[in-house]
């Protein structure tokens, strides 16, 4: 069973937003700043890895601690990714 989900925050020079990159299935997120990705990220992943990750039988049969994922959360510099 996976256990360590990776997400990036991208850069959209035309959008003019950081857009997501993550092996979560369906986590696709879009934001102005890396604070509201962080955000958003924190609030809609887990919820998607639990959801599209699991049936209902592991949820059911797994201990509660190896059900919850490490998220590789790799921040952007921002400094840098708007160059």
């Amino acid at each position: 069973m996976k256990r360590s989900f990776f997400v990036r925050a991208r850069w959209d020079d035309e959008a003019k937003v950081f857009y997501s990159d993550s092996d979560i299935d369906g986590f696709h997120i879009e934001a102005a700043t890396v604070e509201e990705f962080e955000a958003l990220m924190l609030e809609v992943a887990p919820e998607l890895i639990l959801s599209n990750h699991y049936n209902a039988s592991e949820l059911a049969d797994t201990p509660l601690k190896d059900l919850v994922p490490a998220i590789l959360w790799q921040r952007p510099d921002v400094a840098t990714s708007r160059l």
